[in-house]
């Protein structure tokens, strides 16, 4: 299975990283920066409350452009 969402700056992603390579991750999105949890938390919101309702069956990159 193919992640939909660009790396995320959470305790489990950081854990195992120097910091050269969260550097080098962070500049491969063209946001040029780590996605926050907060980030992926607004989509899901979005996507579970009221404003979201006539979305389905739709795939959304919640990943700031990471491909």
């Amino acid at each position: 299975m193919r992640s939909l969402l660009g790396p995320v700056a959470t305790q489990l992603f950081l854990g195992d990283k120097s910091e050269d390579q969260i550097a080098q991750l962070s500049k491969l999105a063209p946001l040029e920066r780590l996605g926050q949890p907060e980030d992926i938390a607004r989509v899901v919101s979005f996507l579970a409350g009221p404003d979201g309702g006539w979305v389905n069956a739709q795939v959304i990159r919640a990943n700031g452009g990471f491909a």
